[in-house]
């Protein structure tokens, strides 16, 4: 079969990418920002599973590239299987509640802690990586 990018791959990274940028909003404004997301988490509604849902299919989707091809991968296929893993398990310990997961969201989002700046700058990082990623595959596609 050869290594070959396929069509979707370039819109999870950018997709992925988006999604973590949009943390840029958290450095303008920790209070909006914190409210929005801890009311999201709180209250678990439509647009939570929503996002959750696609979240988790395109997890799946990655980690079943990665093991498919896992005689013949690129470099970057790793990120699905090791992000992927991650953000799985984010998802699952929300889902059930697991306590010591909800006191580190909580910590994440406590708008008055010195560690504010640092952790949704390095989310915001790496949004800016898999985003330019995708698009280099994009470019690496149709070219």
């Amino acid at each position: 079969m050869g290594r070959r990018v396929f069509a979707w791959e370039p819109w999870f990274f950018i997709a992925f990418g988006l999604f973590h940028l949009h943390r840029i909003w958290g450095l303008i404004d920790r209070n909006s920002y914190a409210a929005f997301w801890i009311g999201i988490l709180e209250n678990k509604g439509l647009f939570y599973f929503a996002l959750m849902g696609i979240l988790a299919v395109l997890c799946i989707l990655g980690v079943v590239t990665f093991v498919k091809n896992k005689k013949d991968n690129y470099w970057w296929r790793w990120i699905y299987l090791f992000g992927g893993a991650y953000l799985l398990f984010d998802l699952f310990a929300i889902a059930v509640g697991l306590e010591f997961w909800n006191n580190l969201l909580l910590w994440m989002f406590d708008i008055t802690s010195i560690c504010w700046n640092y952790i949704w700058s390095f989310f915001i990082l790496l949004g800016g990586f898999v985003f330019l990623l995708g698009i280099k595959l994009l470019l690496k596609r149709k070219g």
